[in-house]
């Protein structure tokens, strides 16, 4: 209760109200206050901090919310809210966002106006309007035109637009053109209380009215004030009415009929609308719009709208094709839910990184370059540059498919998978096992999907899976060789004397009994690993650590574990698969697998359930 009453004192503190005279002091003071409705969308991300990294750029304003979206991101804020904020002609462009289902466009939105509401209620995001009008107007519309010129060079706001009718009329009848007097309040944007903030959603054409978006006549009003020019007869409660200072959303803007899209072209071009018997309505409005490609297509091949072909912004939102992001969509949308409700059950690792691997799969289209397939496409493109590729190598790739994203798997439906196998699962744990389980259950029921496509995305299912068990390779080799360490360094450091031994033996003064006989069979095991076969080979190679050794010894160094990658690797590789075929005799040596399962839980996060499942899976596969 005392932070209920702390809330609602913080936002009565807020409040402020004054007259024209005192707001143009506030301007002065800080001119940004006067900003556009662009600007202030703007300014709001930019201050939310930007981090950069190479010539990536990241909006902290998005974060936790958007991912792998950064060229989408770059697009909206660098080329359109930037430009728009300096009163370039991008302000006069609507923003259109383009792409798939699920990729991330109603999200972007919901964000900017979700900000606006906040920001709107601190010191830097001000927002005031003059009090009684029901479009929230801009105050400096009261500034007369012949005067506005001047104020721009003393204080360098530009003031655009002029006051609407109802203003108007409450100017002159009010306050008797005493425009100092005019009351002016400070406003917070609301979508619930529907200030600056309006949303238009298409319906039937013929039974949706232009009122939606410009308000309409109070015809029981007419009568009482004679006219219906008179503002007072008039309802200005459209969405463009109630969006002004804010955000004008279009929800599937090129489902709605020709005559909704019509009155963009002054909105964007002129920033005003027609309404009722009155002049050109101003309004100051961010008006963005998202639809699907096929929508959009249909909109483009129509030349009957050049016009407003030429007023819009188009930004591609496609699917995101990072697999460390996609994972990060659907931490965040499962956090979002309450399936710990039924119980607080436990997700293997790796579970929605696999799941990731399929989604991102179904979106990468098949490179013409040599040594690259999908799996190595899908790292490359998620930061993994191994193979003496680079960052130029991966732009490249990205250039070959312009429209690679656009197709694929939606996140939503994989997690409506994921969902599925949270709630119906009976053990306390959920692994990738489960996961696969359920989108290939879902795949093959998929009403939309072809047959082509089932056994498409049943194949890369496949492949995700392929690339999951080695990763589950590396976590089981990781913890064996854990265990072993001790071993692992024995077997080097014996590897290292046999060497030795080898050339003592060459040596026409050494003495077999004295020095001891190399161990050719054990040297054999670790070379063989090494694809050392022949014995011009095994001497070559053999003579190259015989001479490191020297150097080492001369230099007061020892030859250890990391001395040489390929030695150690070769070790660590035999004692892996000694370890794991060790498994088999599991009757006669429990603790072989105990000691591992134990490890795999304390240092890698698995529980006691999924480690013995994933574990006995994998040596099914391999034993």
């Amino acid at each position: 209760m005392q932070k209920i009453k702390s809330h609602n004192k913080w936002e009565e503190e807020l409040k402020w109200e004054g007259t024209f005279r005192d707001y143009l002091k506030l301007v002065e003071k800080d001119p940004r206050i006067a900003r556009s409705a662009h600007a202030r969308v703007f300014d709001m991300i930019m201050e939310a901090g930007v981090l950069k990294s190479g010539k990536e750029k990241k909006y902290k304003f998005f974060a936790g919310e958007i991912f792998g979206l950064e060229n989408t991101l770059k697009k909206i804020v660098d080329e359109y809210l930037r430009p728009a904020s300096c009163h370039l002609d991008t302000k006069r462009r609507v923003l259109i966002l383009v792409g798939p289902v699920g990729s991330g466009k109603s999200t972007i939105v919901n964000m900017l106006k979700k900000g606006l509401e906040g920001y709107t209620k601190t010191p830097q995001g001000a927002l005031y309007s003059i009090k009684g009008c029901p479009m929230q107007e801009e105050p400096l519309h009261l500034m007369p035109q012949n005067l506005r010129q001047e104020f721009e060079k003393l204080y360098g706001v530009k003031v655009e637009g002029e006051l609407c009718p109802f203003c108007r009329l409450m100017v002159k009848e009010v306050y008797g053109d005493r425009i100092e007097d005019v009351l002016v309040e400070r406003i917070f944007i609301s979508e619930q209380d529907r200030v600056g903030i309006g949303t238009f959603s298409p319906s039937d054409p013929k039974s949706q009215d232009m009122a939606e978006l410009v308000g309409s006549m109070d015809f029981s009003t007419v009568g009482q004030y004679g006219s219906e020019s008179d503002p007072r007869a008039y309802r200005f409660d459209g969405e463009l009415n109630k969006a002004n200072r804010g955000i004008m959303e279009f929800q599937e803007i090129f489902k709605a009929d020709e005559k909704f899209l019509y009155i963009l072209l002054n909105l964007a071009q002129e920033g005003c609308f027609k309404a009722g018997r009155y002049a050109l309505i101003s309004a100051d409005e961010l008006v963005v719009g998202h639809t699907n490609e096929g929508e959009f297509k249909k909109f483009i091949e129509e030349e009957k709208n050049e016009a407003l072909k030429s007023r819009l912004f188009v930004v591609p939102v496609p699917y995101n094709l990072k697999v460390s992001q996609e994972k990060k969509i659907y931490q965040k949308l499962i956090s979002q839910s309450l399936w710990r409700r039924g119980g607080d059950k436990h997700m293997a690792p790796h579970t929605l990184t696999a799941a990731a691997y399929f989604s991102v799969l179904t979106r990468l289209k098949e490179t013409n370059r040599a040594g690259i397939n999908l799996v190595k496409k899908m790292k490359l493109y998620d930061g993994e540059l191994n193979g003496g590729y680079t960052s130029l190598d991966v732009e490249e790739l990205k250039r070959e498919f312009p429209r690679e994203g656009f197709e694929g798997i939606d996140p939503r439906f994989v997690v409506d998978r994921l969902s599925y196998a949270l709630v119906s699962a009976e053990k306390k744990c959920i692994n990738v096992l489960d996961i696969f389980a359920s989108l290939k259950e879902g795949i093959a029921q998929h009403m939309t999907l072809s047959a082509e496509e089932v056994e498409k995305y049943s194949k890369l299912l496949d492949l995700a899976r392929r690339e999951f068990e080695v990763q589950l390779e590396k976590d089981i080799r990781s913890m064996v060789l854990s265990i072993n360490s001790k071993r692992v360094e024995e077997e080097i450091q014996k590897y290292l004397k046999n060497v030795e031994l080898f050339f003592e033996q060459k040596k026409e003064t050494a003495s077999s009994d004295e020095k001891g006989e190399a161990d050719e069979e054990f040297m054999g095991l670790i070379e063989r690993e090494l694809g050392i076969l022949s014995e011009q080979a095994k001497l070559i190679f053999r003579e190259e650590i015989h001479a490191r050794l020297s150097i080492y010894a001369q230099k007061g160094k020892k030859f250890n574990l990391k001395s040489h990658k390929g030695i150690r690797e070769a070790v660590e590789k035999k004692v892996f698969w000694e370890e794991i075929y060790e498994l088999k005799s599991e009757d006669e040596n429990p603790n072989v697998k105990q000691r591992l399962l134990e490890c795999m839980i304390s240092s890698l996060g698995y529980c006691p359930i999924c480690a013995e499942e994933l574990l006995d899976y994998w040596l099914k596969l391999w034993i």
